[in-house]
């Protein structure tokens, strides 16, 4: 119990930039359409924002058309919409990609520190 690192035990904190092979090996997909909801299915756009291909499954043990529902489907993915069978709560750990036609950087890092 002694070897826990109380949050007031840090003297600093560095943060770096990431490269874009760093981003792209933290990716799971690329997002190519700018559809976040489906407005008469309240469901996600394929290849969108909120895209389940990419962040994952919005239930949990469910892919996106229903084909595989409950834990014992756990990691398959599957072969009709692409979603993997996990928690949903994969979504707050996932990263997607959007490729733009020139490289471009945060406005912060155009001025200094912020």
């Amino acid at each position: 119990m002694e070897n826990i690192t109380k949050v007031s035990d840090f003297s600093s904190v560095k943060l770096k930039l990431a490269s874009p092979e760093e981003i792209m090996n933290w990716s799971h997909g690329e997002i190519t359409k700018p559809e976040t909801i489906n407005y008469r299915t309240q469901r996600y756009e394929k290849d969108g924002l909120f895209c389940e291909k990419i962040f994952g499954p919005s239930k949990d043990w469910e892919c996106y058309c229903g084909k595989y529902k409950r834990i014992r489907y756990k990691g398959i993915v599957c072969d009709k919409c692409g979603v993997e069978v996990t928690k949903a709560g994969v979504r707050r750990e996932r990263l997607g990609h959007i490729v733009l036609a020139a490289p471009c950087s945060h406005i912060w890092f155009l001025r200094g520190v912020p």
